[in-house]
């Protein structure tokens, strides 16, 4: 039986190349597309170039029109698909897809660290190795993974831990969640299912901030405004914030606007273990809520979408730390 994969290309440094100068830019056309891999002769592959934009200009509007193809392809019958994505946002979409895609259909997003072509490019390899993924048996109902460096990795957890090294990717704490080995794919564990919220439209104006000593409200400040929907802060240690903050945090907790807590840290979760002015115990109390296990950029991305669902107040909070 013939299983169809769905090829999204989005553009990316897996579809770029160096020019005359050495400086890496878009190609006019994604070099992928006219790639003929060597695939299992029982996969028809689907490919579609979706975008050809760099990461950075990669948004969520982008993100939902990726997750609506998506579930297309799922009434279609596709088996499995495969996203190629630049590295510098792939978390960020790979997750959004993860909390708006319910289908048992493997959703693979890749990319690549090197451009076409530089020597050593990671690229076509990634693109190979993420077809194998995709059209497992054992990637049904595994959610939306990331497949770089012959690892599969949790879109909820997988994280760009290097500006250059091919094996950037990584997840802190918990690490891959399988491998790919002698042109076999092997999952050495289990997720467990996001809550799915199949949004058909996003908001905007949800913001990331980064606590540091010595700070104080004038963030907070210049986001107290009625167009502001939601913000993430990423707090120190274990989510505690200066105390200096505290009074322009109450004014956007007076405004009913939805704030998150995680932690700065790389490894570890964010909870309310201090009982002190700024500390967690008294965040909370103020009506922070802590999420626990999420780095700032999924943090928003998360609530971005429950907030686009129409969830507020003890129902948001339920679902960011689903």
């Amino acid at each position: 039986m013939t299983k169809k994969i769905l090829i999204l290309h989005t553009g990316g440094t897996i579809s770029m190349s160096e020019d005359e100068t050495g400086k890496v830019k878009p190609n006019t056309q994604n070099p992928l597309t006219s790639l003929q891999l060597p695939t299992n002769e029982n996969l028809q592959l689907v490919t579609e170039e979706v975008f050809n934009i760099p990461s950075p200009h990669m948004d969520p509007q982008h993100m939902l029109q990726l997750s609506l193809r998506l579930r297309q392809a799922q009434a279609d019958d596709f088996f499995g698909a495969v996203v190629t994505h630049g590295t510098d946002t792939l978390e960020e979409t790979a997750f959004f897809l993860d909390l708006t895609l319910d289908s048992q259909m493997p959703v693979v997003v890749t990319g690549a660290m090197r451009s076409s072509n530089e020597i050593g490019s990671d690229g076509l390899y990634n693109f190979k190795t993420a077809i194998m993924v995709a059209s497992s048996p054992a990637s049904i109902n595994k959610g939306v993974v990331v497949v770089m460096n012959d690892e599969i990795h949790a879109a909820r957890f997988v994280t760009k831990t290097h500006t250059t090294n091919v094996a950037t990717f990584r997840t802190p704490t918990f690490g891959p969640i399988g491998i790919i080995s002698d042109d076999y794919v092997v999952y050495v564990q289990n997720t467990i299912a996001e809550k799915c919220l199949p949004i058909d439209q996003i908001c905007s104006n949800v913001y990331l901030i980064k606590a540091y000593a010595g700070m104080n409200g004038d963030l907070l400040t210049a986001l107290n405004q009625d167009s502001t929907r939601g913000l993430v802060i990423e707090a120190l240690g274990a989510g505690n914030l200066p105390p200096q903050v505290l009074p322009a945090l109450q004014q956007l907790l007076d405004r009913q606007i939805p704030i998150i807590l995680v932690s700065r840290c790389f490894n570890g979760i964010a909870e309310p273990v201090y009982d002190y002015e700024g500390g967690g115990v008294n965040l909370q109390k103020m009506g922070v809520t802590f999420c626990r296990g999420l780095n700032g950029q999924k943090a928003r991305i998360k609530l971005l979408v429950g907030i686009s669902a129409g969830l507020k107040n003890r129902e948001l909070a339920k679902y960011i730390n689903s």
